[in-house]
């Protein structure tokens, strides 16, 4: 079985929206609400700010992730987003494709990747600690939701 990225395009917006709302728990957490629209999807997701893809495991759409090769913020590498659709969890598929997308990241040079993770996700933040990933800083989202950064070193 073999982890790959596709693009996100205005065709396949469907499949991230189904993706997206497969997780009702993540969405009440981030947007108060469990089910987004494939228009709110497409505010998001489909910017020229952010790389969004969608996370194949052979010919299957399992997840998703998006990210910022260069935050204007701080020039460090963002990934913004990372979320396996909610039938394929449980299974590392998320640490699969994290694992994909480091050694593409490392490939291109970058020294860090930095990511925030929602205060009360407690399993997001201990997946990612899991991963190498430690707490640097506690600030507010872009959603307005209080966030932990955390940072991974890779050169």
């Amino acid at each position: 079985m073999t982890i790959t990225l596709e693009l996100l395009v205005e065709e396949t917006i469907y499949i991230a929206e189904e993706i997206i709302n497969s997780n009702p728990r993540y969405n009440e957490m981030e947007h108060q609400k469990a089910v987004r629209s494939k228009e709110e999807i497409r505010e998001e997701f489909l910017t020229d700010k952010t790389e969004s893809y969608l996370i194949k495991l052979d010919d299957t759409y399992i997840g998703m992730l998006e990210y910022m090769r260069k935050n204007p913020k701080d020039g460090y590498f963002w990934l913004g987003f990372l979320l396996i659709h909610g039938d394929y969890q449980g299974y590392s598929f998320g640490t699969q494709a994290y694992l994909h997308l480091e050694e593409q990241v490392r490939e291109m040079g970058v020294a860090a990747i930095r990511l925030a993770v929602l205060v009360k996700n407690e399993s997001g933040r201990r997946f990612w600690e899991r991963l190498g990933f430690t707490y640097y800083d506690t600030t507010v989202s872009n959603h307005g939701n209080e966030v932990y950064c955390l940072e991974k070193q890779l050169l």
